[in-house]
């Protein structure tokens, strides 16, 4: 279900008294409820269930496809994905084997070969896979999936390991999108964070996906990193400018060795302040926004012609667990270790453990480890988070129509606090809605949260990213 909302197309205002003033830690809601949510009273026969419905056309949506490759050759000591680290190529055939088990498993309860709006390759690295593999997993795709002309196929690269013929060959298979990991052009950063890679074998990896055809090529930064510092972040915003991306994204670095193990080969006294993170971002936004690259919400931004730019002045940018996406709401099917996906009013996650997943298929099930089933209050506050996120904008009437409640009473103690913040400057408060103003577009997540029920009242061991 879809409701339209108003549309908000003003400017980005950095505040940074209002930033540092307000919680700095909550979810990306990449979805709602968000994953730490999720229980393992959830398992195959809730998620067979959720298929068999979309099958009658109760909940039948656009479909997406996500493929989770777990495999790095070396690792990032900032990273915290769920990968395995290994240079023997032979392990992947034997995970691509157990892929196509689990694509046979799903295929009776998904009933046919469904048109496919949007793929994802995800990971650690997709591209660690060789040429043949990634061609025998799209076979494997197009014999349960039809591909569209119109439709969104994206795979995560990283420059170090894919050749100029390798990309040429992702665009025949039919990727159209790809998203470069570049993180940091300093080579006292790159050290410390165990990530070398020159500026010329990315750029040839960006030429070759625009010689290939693929319509939108993002790149990925990190602000935060060790040794890092408001001078050194100037001199490669210039240089990944100068590689002219359709799309950047810029994360924020969270520190966190105690939870993610490589992190504590980084040196803590090494990582910025938060005055000077503050001061990088500040520089970066500026600068991005300078030079005509539209902020898109959280921490993305685009070029003005760009899809999500569209999307975004248009009102149909959409959230998912990739993050933005111009589509429609869809449901989504995740395959391999560990990937999460969401069909109908329901989310569900793969094990996370690789011989786990590799034991459940051998069982003849689906290996899933958990998930969640939302209720009418959770759907309800899904589509008030995605249009917080997506529009920057609620309108309390469709939601009362479509819902059935009196958007008041039902969110009187949210509406306390959303006073709060709009006299904060955060947002613009009506009688029949709420507009986000421009120096809120930054802090939308601390927005957002304000409608989480879950964050609310009930408590969570898990520890959110940075907001901003």
């Amino acid at each position: 279900m879809k409701i339209i909302s108003i549309k908000n197309n003003e400017e980005p205002e950095f505040d940074r008294q209002l930033i540092a003033s307000l919680p700095a830690t909550g979810p990306r809601y990449t979805s709602y409820p968000t994953a730490d949510r999720f229980h393992d009273g959830f398992r195959e026969t809730e998620y067979v269930k959720a298929l068999e419905l979309r099958g009658i056309g109760a909940l039948n949506k656009p479909l997406s496809l996500y493929i989770h490759i777990p495999f790095c050759n070396t690792i990032c000591y900032y990273c915290g994905c769920n990968k395995i680290i290994t240079k023997d190529k032979s392990r992947a055939d034997a995970y691509i084997e157990y892929l196509e088990k689990e694509m046979e498993l799903l295929a009776p309860h998904l009933g046919g070969r469904h048109r496919l709006a949007q793929l994802h390759f995800g990971g650690g690295t997709p591209t660690f896979l060789s040429d043949d593999q990634l061609e025998r997993i799209f076979h494997m795709i197009r014999k349960h999936f039809q591909l569209i002309p119109d439709g969104e196929y994206s795979i995560e690269i990283d420059p170090r390991k894919v050749s100029r013929d390798t990309v040429l060959m992702l665009g025949k298979l039919g990727f159209n999108r790809m998203s470069v990991g570049i993180q940091d052009f300093d080579s006292k950063v790159q050290a410390a964070v165990n990530r070398i890679q020159s500026y010329e074998e990315t750029k040839e990896v960006i030429d070759a996906a625009r010689e290939a055809g693929f319509k939108s090529v993002s790149v990925d930064l990190i602000y935060g990193l060790p040794h890092q510092t408001a001078e050194s972040i100037k001199t490669t915003i210039d240089t990944v400018l100068s590689l002219d991306p359709d799309r950047l994204a810029l994360y924020h670095y969270a520190h966190l060795p105690h939870i993610f193990k490589p992190q504590r080969r980084i040196d803590t006294d090494a990582v910025p302040g938060s005055e000077e993170k503050l001061d990088m971002l500040q520089y970066c936004v500026q600068t991005l926004t300078r030079r005509g690259y539209v902020f898109i919400g959280m921490d993305h931004f685009a070029k003005p012609d760009d899809e999500l730019s569209v999307a975004l002045r248009e009102g149909l940018l959409q959230r998912n667990f990739q993050g933005y996406s111009t589509y429609a709401d869809c449901d989504l099917v995740a395959i391999g270790v560990s990937s999460i996906g969401k069909i109908g009013s329901t989310y569900s996650q793969n094990e996370r453990n690789i011989d786990d997943y590799y034991a459940a298929i051998d069982a003849g099930h689906l290996p899933v480890m958990r998930g969640y089933q939302l209720n009418q209050d959770d759907l309800l506050r899904r589509t008030v988070i995605q249009d917080l996120m997506c529009r920057f904008a609620l309108d309390y009437r469709a939601y009362e129509s479509v819902f059935g409640i009196p958007f008041g009473h039902y969110f009187k103690e949210e509406l306390a606090d959303l006073q709060q913040l709009a006299e904060l400057g955060l947002v613009r408060l009506s009688s029949h809605g709420l507009k986000v103003t421009p120096k809120g577009r930054f802090l939308i997540r601390n927005i957002a949260m304000v409608f989480d029920y879950h964050l609310r009242h009930k408590e969570t061991k898990a520890k959110y990213s940075q907001t901003v």
